[in-house]
Order: structure tokens, then C-alpha cells, then sequence
């Protein structure tokens, strides 16, 4: 039975993925975005995913991570913005509207308004209207992934930008984990070689990909919006491994979501055996 492989069509996946096939793997990829892959592995429709850190805290004992990959950032991710019109020091009570695509970035937030900047309370909605709409009439709005990415090039100057993982390293001095390559227990039980030859097959497409940023880039199509150097910075600035320090950042993020109670335990943080 060949491995199912959710796969995220964002920019900064695309160093995991593209080189890919050329490094051995022949199993199945299902496209969507982090919410939908969520979903699909909640479900058992797909085997493993660089899915939602949050949605490995909700559901832990179904799941085991790939050790050493994950999408993170250090200091800044440029793709995880909250848009506001006034300070964020001044948008308490203000309804914060989502796009709904990622539950780790909204929780990030919610966490670090109250921790970190002392709400009571976190209002977010998910509009029915694109999210763009609403950020031409001047309502806070959180982005993930390329719209961020197109937004705060769009909308320069004109609105108060802050990226979540830089408000979070300022606060933590960590980095932040936003997905994390996360495997169905049940599936490693059948697909245990599979797996394991996954995880070499992503660290040789990553190595391959970081060996030639500029090449990589300009193959990317459809994204007229992006030049190669900004695409390339944005690579640079993203984190694709998960060391002890990211897994702080992690157990602490987990932490803060058990005490405000968007988690209702403390997840434990399993890793698939490489010596299996």
C-alpha cells in the first residue's frame, strides 16, 4: 500500500517537496491546506503531513512525529501577520477576523494576547467574505501563508503589521514550531519502512533545495507577485529542522495552551523510532 502524503501548496513547503520525487519517493500526495490536512489525518484519509502543531496537541495519543523536520521560524516568518488598524496594545475588544486555515497560528495569537499582553478575552471570527475585503474597511485580521505574504507587500505602510513569530522569539527568545511532520500511529504500524525512508527522502530534497535557493525560486510558477531575492529571504528566514531548542518553543506554546484552555492536557512530544 503506497504512503498518502498530505502536502501544503504554500511557499515555504515548497523546499520539502520539490526535489522530492527525485529523491525516491513514489507514494501519493493529497493537497490542502494546513485545516484540511488537520482534518485528513484526524480522519486516517492520509498517513503523514507537515500538519498544525495544535492539531498534534489535540490528538497526541493518535499521533508520532518524524524527528528533525518542521516548519518554523527562528526570529521572523513573514507569512503569519496580524493586520491592524490601530496599535495591538490598543485592540483589545476589537473582533479579530481569520481565514481559517490554520489553528496553530490563532491559537499562537490568542495565547500571546492574553499572556503576554494581558486580555481577558480573544474575539476571532471567520468572515463569510474574503478576508481581503475586510482589511480594505479597516478591520484587524490575522493571515497565513502567501496571502500574508501578498498583503504585506500590498498593503505597506498603510496598516500596523506584526508578525506572530517575531512578537513570539521577543517575548520567548524561542523559536516557534508551526507544523510539525506528523504521522498516524496506526499507519506506522503498517507502513514502518515507508516512513522511514520519508524521512531520508525529506532531508535530502531540503538539502538539495537549500543548495540552490536561487535556481528553486525561479522555478517556482504562478507567483509574479514575489520576486527571486524576496523569495529566496524567505526561505532563509524559516526554520525546517526541529532541535531541542524548537521543541522548547513547543513545550512551552503547549504549556500556555493548557493554561488559557485551548488544550485540555499537556501533550507528550513522541518521535517515530529512526532505529525501528
Amino acid at each position: 500500500m503506497p504512503l498518502k502524503l498530505g502536502r501544503i501548496d504554500y511557499l515555504n513547503c515548497v523546499p520539502f517537496f520539490h526535489h522530492l520525487p527525485q529523491c525516491g519517493f513514489d507514494g501519493n500526495t493529497i493537497a490542502g491546506v494546513p485545516a484540511e490536512l488537520n482534518e485528513m489525518l484526524a480522519q486516517g484519509s492520509i498517513d503523514v503531513s507537515p500538519s498544525s502543531s495544535f492539531e498534534y496537541g489535540c490528538r497526541f495519543r493518535d499521533y508520532v512525529l518524524l524527528p528533525h523536520h518542521s516548519i518554523s521560524a527562528l526570529h521572523s516568518v513573514k507569512s503569519v501577520l496580524l493586520f491592524s488598524p490601530v496599535p495591538i496594545e490598543e485592540l483589545e475588544g476589537h473582533c479579530i477576523y481569520l481565514t481559517g486555515e490554520s489553528a496553530t497560528s490563532v491559537n499562537l495569537l490568542r495565547v500571546m494576547l492574553r499572556e503576554y499582553y494581558g486580555w481577558s478575552n480573544v474575539k476571532c471570527l471567520v468572515p463569510e467574505q474574503p478576508i481581503e475585503d475586510l482589511l480594505q474597511e479597516k478591520k484587524p485580521v490575522l493571515m497565513i501563508g502567501d496571502r500574508a505574504l501578498k498583503a504585506a507587500t500590498h498593503y505597506a505602510g498603510q496598516w500596523y503589521q506584526y508578525d506572530l513569530a517575531q512578537l513570539w522569539y521577543q517575548f520567548t527568545q524561542l523559536p516557534f514550531v508551526f507544523a510539525l511532520w506528523i504521522v498516524r500511529r496506526e499507519s506506522l504500524a503498517t507502513l514502518t519502512d515507508e516512513l522511514l525512508q520519508l524521512q531520508q527522502q525529506l532531508e535530502a530534497s531540503r538539502k538539495m533545495a537549500f543548495a540552490d535557493l536561487n535556481s528553486l525560486a525561479k522555478s517556482v510558477q504562478g507567483k509574479e507577485w514575489i520576486t527571486t531575492e524576496q523569495l529566496v529571504e524567505y526561505w532563509q528566514s524559516m526554520s525546517y529542522s526541529l532541535d531541542d531548542q524548537h521543541v522548547k518553543g513547543l513545550t512551552l506554546f503547549f504549556q500556555l495552551c493548557v493554561k488559557y484552555e485551548y488544550l485540555a492536557e499537556m501533550p507528550e512530544i513522541s518521535f517515530v523510532d529512526m532505529n525501528c
